[in-house]
C-alpha cells in the first residue's frame, strides 16, 4: 500500500469521526433543547436565544475542532514516522559500514522502494571503495621494487669518487627525492592495507612515558637544525594496551609535523598525563598556526594547508591520516586546536591498560 493510499484511508476514517461527533453532538442537544423548553414553555415550540447558540457552538464545534487538530497531528506524526527512521538510518551511513543494508519495512511503498534504491546505491560506492583501496594496494607494492633499484643505483653513483661536484648534487638531489617518494608510497601502502583490515596489531602493555621520553630526544634532533627549542612539560608513568611500534610512529609523526610546521627559533612543547581513565599526550607549537576553514581537513590524505607554507615543507600530506588510523585502532581520539600565528596543539587520548 503507498504512503498516498494509506494517508487517504487514515484522513477520511478521522474526518468521518469528526462527522460522527458533530452530528452526535447537535442530536443531543436538540433534543436537550426541546425537552427543556418543553418543560418551561409546554404549548409554544423551542426557541434559541443567545445562550443556546453559545451552547451549541461550545459543545458541537469545540470537541470538533480539537478532534480535527487531534487527528491532524496524529497521521502527520504517523506518516513522517517512516521518514525518521530512515534519515536516522542514513545519518549513521559512513564509507566504513557501506556494506550494510537499512532494514526495509517490507509494506511496498514510496519509502520502501527508496530503501532499496539507497541500498544499491551504497553497495555500488562500496565496491567503488573497494576497487580504489585495491588499486592503491597494488599499485603502492608495485612502485616499491624499482623505487628501491633506483635508489641503489643512485647510491653506488654517490661513491664514485670521479664525480664532479656539480654531478655528486645531482645525484644527491635525485636520491632525496627517490627516498621521499619511497616514504609516500610506504604511508600509501599502510593505509591502504589499514582501509582493507590487513594491518595487525601486536597489542602488549606498552610504558608510554618511556616512548614518550625517546620521543622527545628524536624531536630536539629534528628541531636543531632551525633552532627550534623542545621542551617536556610533564611526563607522568602511565601504561597502555597497544602496538609499540605503531605507537611510536604515532608519536614521532606528531613531532616531526611540530618541527616543521613551526617558525625558525621557535617552540615544541610536550606533556603526557593521566586524565580520568585516560593517558593524554599534547603537542604544541608556535608556528603559523591553521586557519579555522580548514581545520576539519587536517586529517584528510594528501591535505596539507595552506600552500604558502606548505610549498616550502617537505612532506605529502599523509602523516596526519596515519595517526589518526593508529589512534582510531587503539581505541583512542585525537583532535587539533589551533590559534593561526599563535599555537597548534594536538591532543592525543589513549585508555589506561587495567
Amino acid at each position: 500500500m503507498t504512503i498516498r493510499t494509506r494517508l487517504n484511508l487514515w484522513y477520511s476514517a478521522i474526518l468521518c469521526a469528526v462527522a460522527l461527533a458533530v452530528v452526535a453532538a447537535s442530536l443531543y442537544h436538540e433534543f436537550f433543547l426541546e425537552k427543556r423548553h418543553h418543560r418551561r414553555m409546554p404549548d409554544s415550540p423551542p426557541e434559541l436565544d443567545n445562550g443556546d447558540l453559545v451552547e451549541i457552538l461550545t459543545w458541537t464545534v469545540t470537541p470538533a475542532v480539537v478532534l480535527g487538530l487531534a487527528g491532524g497531528w496524529w497521521l502527520t506524526r504517523r506518516a513522517l514516522a517512516p521518514v525518521a527512521r530512515l534519515t536516522g538510518a542514513v545519518e549513521k551511513v559512513h564509507e566504513n559500514n557501506l556494506g550494510e543494508k537499512i532494514p526495509r519495512s517490507g509494506n511496498g511503498d514510496e519509502l520502501d522502494r527508496l530503501t532499496d534504491v539507497f541500498n544499491q546505491m551504497t553497495a555500488r560506492l562500496d565496491d567503488s571503495f573497494k576497487r580504489i583501496r585495491e588499486f592503491t594496494l597494488h599499485a603502492s607494492h608495485e612502485l616499491k621494487t624499482p623505487l628501491t633499484v633506483l635508489c641503489g643505483e643512485a647510491e653506488t653513483a654517490l661513491r664514485d669518487r670521479a664525480l664532479s661536484p656539480a654531478e655528486r648534487e645531482q645525484f644527491g638531489s635525485q636520491l632525496d627525492e627517490l627516498r621521499r617518494l619511497a616514504r609516500i608510497v610506504d604511508s600509501l601502502t599502510l593505509l591502504a592495507k589499514a582501509d582493507a583490515g590487513q594491518v595487525a596489531l601486536k597489542l602488549e602493555p606498552v610504558r608510554l612515558d618511556e616512548l614518550v621520553h625517546d620521543n622527545y630526544a628524536d624531536a630536539e634532533i629534528l628541531a636543531e637544525p632551525a633552532g627550534i627549542r623542545v621542551e617536556l612539560a610533564a611526563c607522568e608513568a602511565v601504561t597502555v594496551l597497544g602496538d609499540r611500534h605503531r605507537l611510536r610512529q604515532m608519536l614521532l609523526n606528531l613531532a616531526d609535523n611540530a618541527v616543521k610546521y613551526n617558525h625558525p627559533q621557535g617552540l615544541v612543547t610536550m606533556s603526557l598525563r593521566r586524565n580520568g581513565g585516560m593517558a593524554e599526550f599534547t603537542v604544541t607549537n608556535n608556528g603559523p598556526g591553521i586557519a579555522p576553514e580548514i581545520l576539519p581537513r587536517v586529517f584528510d590524505r594528501f591535505f596539507r594547508g595552506d600552500p604558502a607554507h606548505s610549498q616550502a615543507v617537505d612532506g605529502c600530506g599523509l602523516g596526519l591520516s596515519i595517526v589518526q588510523w593508529i589512534v582510531s585502532a587503539h581505541k583512542g581520539s585525537v583532535r587539533i586546536e589551533s590559534d593561526p600565528e599563535k599555537w597548534t596543539t594536538v591532543t592525543v587520548r589513549l585508555p589506561l591498560c587495567d
